[in-house]
């Protein structure tokens, strides 16, 4: 076998042995590639003799420089049995003021704090693995699962908790915890089943800064609401709309175009779809049949079926094509909790008149 002569190598040359001490100890961290790559053998190889002989040596525990030591914590409390305040503290210990409150706050407050017991729960709270608030409190758990079930939202479960115990924080956990359970099967202890209940249904968790760098299915030159003219506020002077696209069974859909003035309505057919090289032109015949007088401003949300705005505005001579800044969270919502709409007839084309 392959392995079996590539364990009798590395057992002649001892070089895997040292190459095992490197990857776990706490100066220069090797990886099992690097590792590979020096043994000139294949990586999946290394990985499974590793695997194999017991993994990879723990790196020693030890104390970032960051955190208090022993005798600084002994100079706080001779520093607070001595009356001094935690400013003058932290500056004889050249710490930051917070570190010392925090330190001082967390293990009993001025009255209370002992260097000994602040070091030895110091060293309990950075002990890993540690099991999470959910699987510790089964009731806080049966709480977020019945939330879950009703298909709330992490932050709403989070909020509702609060709510329903105010003078209980042992009954509180934050939306990213409940998120963590759910992505993470290895350590969850909600049922996988849950991730459905989310508005996404995703079982996977993408996170959002990283698709924001390639810049696609962004808007491009978008015009905040704020910058529309003071005089659409209060629906005195016409001219002013806005939109939105009203879906029923995709693909079919209607733009909705209102008067703030009026309440005018006007539902402009999208007969080819709901891209935006569609919308655009179906929005512009529209809006072209509209007096210039009344062509003053239109807002519209984020939805992508706008990316053509800018070539709306110059068609149109709407004087800017304004754009939520905001999320269109109201409207996810709204998609949610009400039933979908059947299709939208397609207008049959009528032959021209003659």
């Amino acid at each position: 076998m392959v392995i079996s002569w590539w364990r009798l190598a590395c057992a002649r040359t001892g070089s895997l042995s040292s190459s095992r001490t490197r990857c776990g100890s706490g100066g220069a961290r090797a990886t099992l590639r690097s590792v590979a790559r020096e043994l000139g053998a294949p990586v999946q190889h290394v990985r499974r003799y590793v695997a194999q002989t017991g993994g990879v040596r723990p790196r020693p525990a030890a104390r970032s420089a960051r955190h208090l030591l022993l005798a600084e914590r002994e100079e706080v409390s001779r520093g607070l049995a001595a009356g001094w305040s935690l400013r003058r503290i932290a500056a004889q210990l050249g710490r930051p003021h917070s570190t010392v409150s925090r330190e001082v706050a967390r293990n009993g407050g001025r009255e209370a704090y002992c260097a000994h017991h602040a070091d030895a729960a110091a060293y309990e709270r950075a002990r890993r693995p540690k099991a999470g608030k959910l699987r510790c409190r089964p009731e806080l758990l049966a709480a977020v699962q019945r939330g879950l079930e009703l298909e709330w939202s992490p932050e709403q479960v989070s909020q509702r908790l609060r709510l329903e115990y105010p003078d209980d924080p042992s009954m509180w956990v934050s939306h990213e915890t409940i998120y963590l359970s759910l992505f993470v099967p290895a350590r969850s202890p909600l049922p996988p089943r849950l991730t459905q209940r989310l508005r996404t249904g995703r079982a996977m968790r993408y996170p959002k800064v990283a698709r924001q760098l390639s810049g696609r299915g962004r808007l491009r030159g978008m015009v905040p609401l704020h910058a529309r003219p003071a005089e659409a506020d209060d629906r005195r002077v016409p001219g002013h709309w806005e939109g939105d696209l009203v879906m029923g069974r995709r693909p079919s859909a209607v733009a909705s175009l209102v008067e703030r003035s009026s309440r005018y309505l006007l539902l402009v057919a999208l007969r080819d779809g709901l891209k935006a090289k569609a919308v655009q032109p179906a929005l512009r015949d529209a809006l072209q049949r509209v007096p210039a007088e009344l062509r003053r401003s239109l807002a519209w949300d984020r939805g992508r079926e706008l990316a053509a705005h800018a070539q709306l505005t110059a068609e149109t001579g709407v004087p800017g094509l304004l754009l939520r800044p905001e999320e269109p969270v109201a409207a996810r919502h709204q998609r949610e909790y009400q039933p979908a709409a059947p299709p939208v007839p397609r207008p049959q084309r009528g032959p021209p008149p003659p």
